[in-house]
């Protein structure tokens, strides 16, 4: 997948940054408090690695990770600045939450704190749903010959269901 470029002052961004709230659902920074919750979450719904950068987006002050909450139930997160500068993601929504705008709310709330940390441009690294992205913020892939700052990450390794124990 790979890594797309965001310019925060672009017409497209400004369009997103204006549209209005998604009803009934709190776009906020997440609280030092939520950490092991969020965390938690985070592991069950997606993956150990997210769970380590969202670790890291609370050890950040201010917090760099953004939560979407209704009704006190937590509905997604959405990251920046954390596995380089600029950087936005991980983020993630809830499958029961999705296509209600939560995710596009993220977005945006995460990509203006970028701005107004004085960023030009975010880097969406590693993109997964690129045609989203594109059509959301106006979002280019940067030409690269191999996955950039993720080439060569640990991960753990999947089980062997042909293994014998």
């Amino acid at each position: 997948m790979p890594d797309l470029l965001v310019n925060l002052h672009s017409q497209k961004f400004a369009a997103l940054a204006a549209r209005p709230p998604v009803e009934g659902v709190t776009i906020r920074p997440a609280l030092a408090p939520e950490m092991a919750l969020v965390v938690d979450w985070v592991r069950e719904n997606f993956s150990d690695n997210w769970a380590s950068e969202v670790t890291v987006a609370f050890s950040r002050r201010p917090v760099a990770c953004l939560v979407a909450v209704s009704e006190g139930r937590l509905l997604g997160f959405a990251c920046h600045d954390i596995v380089a500068r600029g950087f936005f993601g991980p983020t993630g929504v809830h499958p029961d939450a999705r296509g209600r705008g939560v995710g596009v709310a993220l977005l945006a709330g995460a990509l203006l704190a970028l701005k107004a940390d004085g960023y030009a441009y975010a880097v969406i690294g590693d993109a997964g749903p690129v045609d989203f992205y594109v059509g959301a913020v106006g979002a280019m892939p940067i030409p690269a010959q191999d996955k950039g700052v993720y080439e060569g990450m640990l991960r753990r390794p999947k089980p062997d269901s042909s293994r014998e124990e």
